[in-house]
């Protein structure tokens, strides 16, 4: 489970969120999460398919089993992904609306 512990870390750094945020993205503590980074204790099965949600990844790739086919998405969209998994439905609301203005904004402003 080395890997695993590695590719937690290394999967949170590339989302620019740290560890203790994952691991309260995936609704953990910070000493279970903390738990699982420093390989000591390994998780059940749905909290690994949970932290992968919050990663945005799958528990594979988690866990190093193999290659996902396909290629990643781009990092900046899958932060937007991982950050949208944990608001609220009012949130995702708000985030809609300014995502539409700026997007409306792109498309009305000259270039």
């Amino acid at each position: 489970m080395d890997l695993f512990a590695s590719n937690l870390k290394k999967r949170a750094a590339e989302l620019g969120i740290s560890n203790s945020e994952a691991g309260r993205r995936a609704g953990l503590s910070e000493r279970r999460y903390g738990n699982y980074i420093n390989n000591r204790r390994e998780p059940d099965l749905a909290t690994v398919v949970r932290i992968a949600t919050v990663l945005q990844t799958t528990p594979d790739r988690l866990l190093s089993f193999g290659e996902d086919a396909g290629e990643p998405e781009p990092i900046s969209r899958q932060r937007i992904q991982a950050a949208i998994s944990v608001l609220s439905p009012e949130d995702l609301e708000r985030v809609a609306i300014m995502v539409e203005a700026l997007a409306d904004k792109r498309h009305t402003s000259p270039e």
